[in-house]
């Protein structure tokens, strides 16, 4: 099935997406999804629970790699290079493509190890002085360092939910990526630390190219510019936020926005 597309002329896309289906075994969970990303928007995957938008994101850092028996067929390209060709090393696209998850995971590890272990096994830091600076600038970036910069050596782990989150984010921003995947990311989190994590969304818009996976609606109206929607493994719709949430082309669209069914 074709989605219904619209959108202004945006610079080149980020990530491009063509035809891209994929398969747990013999079951398909995507069908021939064609998507393009931009570096200068915040793009939101909405639909109802089990429509394939988790699983399409994972597509574009190869997290279902990990996955037995998973497939995937298309074409998907990062700077026009095919992140699915054999001479792809996984290790530096996944620092390029960082992912956020639903639930924060910090390592068992102090704060300051936390954000410093990508940088360190990608060898991005000369010494012990760059790596405080790398550390501290990725704390910044991700509005937590006002609140951890006097505890950098007590674990991650004892950090709120929402500071846990946002450590993580740090953390994938630490190796200097171009994309940073976020999946559900504020959904095991109170109002007030979502809040923080969709400032933050603001803030961080146009230094990377990313893309939310969300199942609250009303968020994906606020933190982004592009809207992609999902129903029964197929991009149903895709198109400018407002335009998605205000004026919908399709009606399978417009009854999940209204509430008739999700």
């Amino acid at each position: 099935m074709t989605a219904e597309t619209r959108l202004s002329n945006d610079a080149a896309p980020k990530m491009t997406a063509r035809d891209v289906s994929v398969y747990y075994g013999a079951k398909k969970a995507i069908d021939c999804v064609s998507i393009d990303v931009s570096q200068e928007h915040v793009t939101a995957f909405i639909g109802p629970s089990g429509c394939g938008k988790s699983t399409f994101l994972r597509t574009l850092n190869r997290m279902n790699d990990t996955i037995a028996n998973a497939r995937v067929d298309g074409a998907i390209e990062l700077d026009g290079e095919n992140i699915y060709a054999p001479s792809m090393d996984v290790v530096q696209l996944r620092a390029r493509v960082g992912m956020v998850f639903q639930k924060p995971n910090p390592f068992p590890k102090s704060i300051y190890e936390n954000v410093a272990y990508g940088p360190r096994i990608h060898g991005l830091a000369a010494g012990r002085s760059e790596m405080d600076a790398i550390v501290e600038q990725s704390l910044k970036r991700a509005g937590l360092w006002e609140e951890v910069k006097d505890r950098l050596q007590e674990s991650g782990t004892a950090l709120s939910g929402g500071q846990q989150q946002r450590l993580c984010i740090a953390r994938a921003i630490a190796v200097e990526p171009e994309v940073i995947l976020m999946d559900e990311p504020c959904s095991a989190l109170d109002p007030i630390a979502t809040a923080k994590i969709e400032e933050l969304i603001h803030e961080l818009r146009g230094r990377y190219a990313i893309v939310i996976v969300t199942h609250n609606m009303q968020q994906a109206a606020r933190v982004s510019q592009r809207t992609a929607f999902f129903h029964l493994g197929n991009l149903v719709e895709y198109g400018e936020t407002s335009e998605i949430f205000t004026n919908p082309r399709v009606e399978r669209t417009k009854d999940y926005i209204t509430g008739r069914y999700g």
